[in-house]
């Protein structure tokens, strides 16, 4: 049994945060994630109020998708630039971007010239280096960090994002009842601009250790994943994950809207609800530790499929918004393990090409499944939706568990060090440099 009187420093946490510089980090970053914890809210109903009536539909897809789809491009587009850079870096050019964009929506607003399709526009913008900016955090946290931190450091940045959905869509919800959406964005503009001044102030100039490779492939990262076949299968599941879990950023406002003939403030309560089982879920992730990492993951999506089932068989609120906070307790910690096996998985020196690569192709995902939230609801309703998105999510961690078993059952014996390890070894890839602890297979 642990020794109570050595808490807090026997919780996997205190060395997260009590570094010298990541605790100077942490408050931007909860001040970033409240900002876009109302901003979940507040892009969805800003799009509703300026779109005409009968292309809500597509707006709000549309607005959804341009909140995070173009850093996509932007991983390509700025590779050779940004490939190289330290992690505070990465994260702060991206802060000081989406503070920038976002702004420039309410000050239309005062001109009179913001259209829902300028609107987009200024979203899309925002969104540029989005993918560059999570690289960004999670090599930051990589450099500052031996491996045997990295799960509890990164279930630290999932229980802040936990946190903020609790608080962000309530506040977002009393805003704009107050003074509209436009005002909750410019709240979310201001955020990021905080923390692009975390960033600038509280780490050194160099943010990190020098890297090489500034002339490399745009697409380095993505040759990285690909030579890799354990991180190539685990992109592809969370690549199925994400997109099938788009639809419902459609689904739950008309949900809210025409099925239950409810106002922003019962959406924010779903969000809260989610937020509360997040923030439960993000603590608990940093004591995984010793899971299977690999196992742990497959089942994250199983039971999260099963957990979004009331939604679409149509239950009560009371059984619903339980069942929704139940979702949100099992994703939290996705985030945290398959971060942790790229972290564990790939060198120092590859680690922000790869997350970026990583990042670029799933920020694709849920836009992506955004986007056909449109037309699906539209053809089948936003409940039936919600029940296909459900169903669908539990058939692909089922289907992806049973291929993980029969590609484990036909490992030559003795070979314990798995997929990997051999991928490694096919690749060439050297061991990890000086001052790092060495990364041992996943599990």
């Amino acid at each position: 049994m642990p020794d109570a009187s050595r808490f807090p420093r026997s919780s996997p946490y205190w060395p997260v945060l009590s570094h010298p510089q990541l605790r100077r980090v942490l408050p931007g970053l909860a001040v970033s994630a409240l900002g876009d914890g109302m901003a979940v809210v507040a892009v969805t109903w800003l799009a509703i109020q300026l779109a005409p009536h009968d292309q809500r539909f597509t707006w709000i897809a549309l607005a959804m998708a341009a909140y995070t789809l173009p850093s996509a491009a932007g991983t390509v587009v700025f590779g050779r630039l940004l490939r190289g850079r330290s992690g505070a870096q990465l994260a702060g050019w991206d802060a000081i971007l989406r503070a920038s964009a976002l702004a420039a929506i309410p000050l239309a607003h005062l001109t009179g010239v913001l259209t829902v399709w300028l609107y987009v526009v200024l979203l899309a913008a925002s969104a540029l280096l989005h993918s560059w900016g999570s690289a960004g955090r999670f090599t930051l946290i990589a450099e500052l960090l031996p491996q045997r931190h990295h799960l509890p450091a990164n279930a630290v940045l999932s229980t802040i994002g936990g946190f903020a959905i609790i608080v962000g869509p309530p506040l977002a919800g009393i805003l704009i009842s107050w003074a509209g959406p436009v005002w909750v964005l410019a709240i979310d503009a201001a955020t990021f601009a905080a923390l692009a001044l975390t960033y600038r102030l509280a780490l050194p100039a160099n943010g990190g250790p020098a890297r090489s490779g500034r002339d490399a492939s745009r697409t380095a990262g993505f040759a990285v994943i690909r030579q890799n076949p354990a991180l190539l299968g685990l992109l592809v599941l969370s690549l199925g994950f994400f997109f099938l879990f788009g639809p419902v950023y459609v689904a739950m406002p008309i949900h809210i809207t025409d099925d239950l003939h409810a106002s922003a403030t019962l959406l924010g309560a779903y969000y809260t609800a989610f937020g509360i089982g997040g923030l439960a879920g993000g603590l608990v992730a940093g004591h995984l530790r010793r899971w299977p990492l690999r196992a742990t993951t497959i089942g994250i999506v199983v039971a999260f499929g099963v957990a979004m089932l009331p939604l679409g068989l149509g239950a009560p609120v009371g059984v619903s918004l339980p069942a929704f906070a139940l979702a949100g307790l099992i994703w939290a910690p996705y985030m945290s393990t398959s971060m942790a096996l790229f972290q564990r998985s790939t060198s120092t020196d590859q680690l922000p090409a790869v997350l970026a690569a990583n990042g670029a192709i799933l920020v694709l995902a849920v836009p992506l499944g955004t986007i056909l939230g449109g037309p699906l609801v539209g053809a089948v309703g936003p409940r039936p939706t919600l029940l296909l998105c459900a169903v669908a999510i539990v058939t692909l961690g089922l289907v992806t568990g049973g291929f993980a078993l029969s590609r484990r059952s036909a490992r030559t014996p003795g070979d314990p060090a798995g997929t990997e390890v051999s991928a490694r070894r096919r690749s060439g890839r050297r061991s990890a440099p000086a001052g790092r602890v060495p990364s041992p297979p996943a599990p």
